[in-house]
């Protein structure tokens, strides 16, 4: 398996990847967002994506965005060719797009909305905790997206608060906080030393 960050070279599987797109979400018979071919070719010419092959066949793709100012970074569109789900290729992009976020946008907060337990289960392996709505970017330009999602009125009926969608979020700030226990027998037996201030 090859997984790396897509190129311009690599806009020829654009369309290919957009036809994925649609079969994922019947198949599924979940909401998934549709993305157009020029869109996809514009994330993979900017270095934006990683993509992923095996035995020389393409084998999946994601993608990343930027919202309020890069403050939040998006890891969407995660697909895979159908034929060879279930070996570790999903979870292999996932931590090539997470590790390209990371990289690039360093104190920005990660984060993704699925309806999938996969999804979901490499999040939360990924450092992805679930968090309401609220907390994911206000910016018009992300929400826009689910407008070709099958349960968008789910969202907008619910004032963008939820929908079937989870959101997931990776704080970099958070996971630099390093939590202090006192040893407690040690302080014990300091409380009870004679010598101890009373």
């Amino acid at each position: 398996m090859i997984i790396r960050v897509a190129t311009a070279a690599d806009t020829q599987f654009a369309d290919l990847l957009c036809q994925w797109y649609v079969e994922s979400a019947k198949t599924r018979g979940t909401g998934i967002a549709k993305r157009e071919p020029a869109y996809v070719a514009q994330k993979m010419a900017s270095g934006d994506s990683i993509i992923a092959f095996v035995d020389g066949e393409l084998a999946g793709f994601c993608y990343i965005e930027t919202f309020d100012d890069k403050t939040f970074v998006v890891n969407s569109g995660l697909v895979v060719n159908a034929a060879i789900r279930k070996h570790g290729v999903g979870r292999a992009i996932k931590q090539g797009v997470f590790d390209l976020s990371r990289l690039k946008y360093p104190q920005a907060k990660i984060f993704g909305i699925t309806t999938s337990l996969a999804v979901m289960k490499i999040n939360t392996d990924l450092g992805y905790e679930p968090v309401t709505f609220s907390e994911l970017t206000a910016s018009e330009d992300f929400w826009k997206g689910c407008k070709s999602c099958k349960n968008y009125s789910i969202l907008m009926d619910n004032d963008r608060k939820l929908c079937l969608c989870t959101g997931m979020l990776y704080d970099a700030a958070d996971k630099l906080v390093q939590v202090q226990i006192p040893d407690f027998n040690t302080v014990a037996s300091q409380l009870d030393s004679p010598n101890s201030a009373s």
